[in-house]
């Protein structure tokens, strides 16, 4: 048997950290067995549909690293299926049903006329539930049509589940309820139901469903706030699922190899923004600086930076690298680089350059640094210690005013490391301007 999995997102404009996660689970599942995963918008309701909603869902997936196998439309690889396009086929299987007498009219709408017994469903994670389905009025027969000639999401659902020949169904433990309805259906259609998987759900610290209202909710704030795509799916990932060896720092070909249904944990998941952030750090230090570049350059792009070629943006992302957390902050780690009329931070000016002799022992160090000949980083770091000691003083007196003059604040990578990285021109330039701006 060749595994065919879905994900099967309606387009809302946003994609739900629940809905990544089931496609991601689902891409897991189809990648681990060499089988296929099907993207499938359902977007019968078209009072809703934008093209800005489809793509939210593309930009998603592909963000994340996932694409889809199949699909009618091409294009850069397949394109989903729409069921907005698949209007024959629910009238196929519409009619087949009709003609079974399963279906009677009430109030303009078609329901379907449940058997009335006991659905035995076996889940591959929450184990063998049994649905009595015999009460009307606790199950009434479900509405697969509307007066208006749409179609109800349970109906084609289980159509195009049919037609795409699934064999495993991985959704959310919302739909649970909903699976002896589906049975029927297949049972009536004459086709055997595939294997259904409902995953946990995911809470907030409050023990409720997560939300739109919750932070971290929609994959656009990871996308915009600067995480890395390897992180968010490595911290979705672990929303009830685990490898089950205590490790939680993972990239995504591992996840796909160690991923097994049997290890979905049945309890819902708490979510967890700061575990995340940690995580994308982890994944920020270790990546390599080439990954690290690509995913840098649409932020300094939408900055502004100036930073002309790769080859020269590469050497300053390589120092700042460990200390960023979000990528969307490495603009402001790095403006200074490409911008010598940088402006110096008020509080840095004050304590570093304002102090007095500051000014005395950057002309100093200026002095100083003019007659390195070897300009690297340690030839640096010997020069200013030597210089110190020359002068009688602690190493901070020199490096602070050295910090503040060429990079306008306090706070950045290591200054050898950054000087090096300037050149002894621009470091020296800067000093220049440096006591200049603060002696007048």
């Amino acid at each position: 048997m060749s595994v065919r999995t879905r994900f099967a997102p309606s387009p809302t404009g946003y994609l739900h950290v629940g809905g990544a996660r089931t496609a991601l689970f689902n891409w897991f599942f189809a990648r681990k067995h060499g089988g296929t995963f099907i993207l499938r918008i359902e977007d019968t309701d078209a009072a809703r549909n934008t093209d800005a909603a489809y793509d939210v869902i593309y930009q998603g997936l592909r963000w994340l690293g996932l694409q889809w196998d199949e699909g009618p439309h091409a294009g850069g690889g397949y394109g989903p299926y729409f069921q907005s396009e698949r209007n024959a086929i629910y009238e196929k299987h519409f009619a087949a049903l009709e003609a079974k007498g399963c279906l009677y009219e009430d109030g303009g709408a078609i329901r379907f006329r449940s058997p009335r017994r006991t659905v035995v469903v076996e889940d591959l994670v929450c184990g063998r539930i049994a649905f009595d389905m015999s009460n009307p009025v606790t199950h009434p027969d479900m509405t697969i049509r509307r007066p208006d000639g749409s179609w109800i999401f349970h109906f084609v659902n289980v159509v195009d589940d049919i037609e795409m020949r699934l064999t495993h169904v991985i959704r959310g433990e919302d739909h649970l309820s909903n699976t002896p309805k589906h049975v029927e259906l297949y049972e009536a259609l004459g086709v055997k139901p595939p294997h259904f998987a409902h995953i946990p759900l995911i809470l907030n610290h409050e023990g409720k469903k997560l939300s739109k209202r919750d932070g971290g909710s929609s994959i656009t704030y990871f996308i915009d706030g600067g995480y890395a795509p390897e992180a968010v799916a490595n911290y979705i990932s672990l929303l009830g699922w685990s490898p089950k060896d205590n490790r939680e720092f993972l990239a995504l070909d591992e996840i796909r190899e160690l991923f097994a249904l049997e290890n979905i944990n049945r309890r819902s998941a708490i979510f967890d923004l700061d575990k995340c952030f940690w995580l994308n750090g982890q994944h920020l230090l270790h990546m390599s600086l080439d990954r690290f570049t690509d995913l840098a350059l649409p932020f300094l792009e939408k900055a502004g930076i100036a930073y002309g070629a790769r080859e020269a943006l590469q050497p300053v992302l390589a120092i700042v690298k460990p200390k960023v957390k979000h990528l969307s902050d490495i603009p402001d780690w790095i403006g200074y680089f490409f911008d010598d009329a940088y402006p110096f931070d008020p509080a840095a000016a004050d304590k570093a350059l304002r102090k007095p002799g500051a000014l005395e022992r950057l002309a100093q160090l200026k002095e100083a640094l003019a007659g390195v000949g070897d300009w690297t980083h340690p030839a640096l770091e010997e020069k200013l210690k030597e210089t110190a000691a020359t002068h009688g003083v602690k190493t901070g007196e020199f490096i602070h005013p050295a910090r503040v003059a060429v990079s306008g604040r306090a706070v950045g990578p290591g200054l050898y490391e950054m000087l090096e990285v300037l050149g002894r021109e621009r470091v020296l330039a800067r000093m220049d301007r440096a006591i200049a701006e603060f002696g007048a």
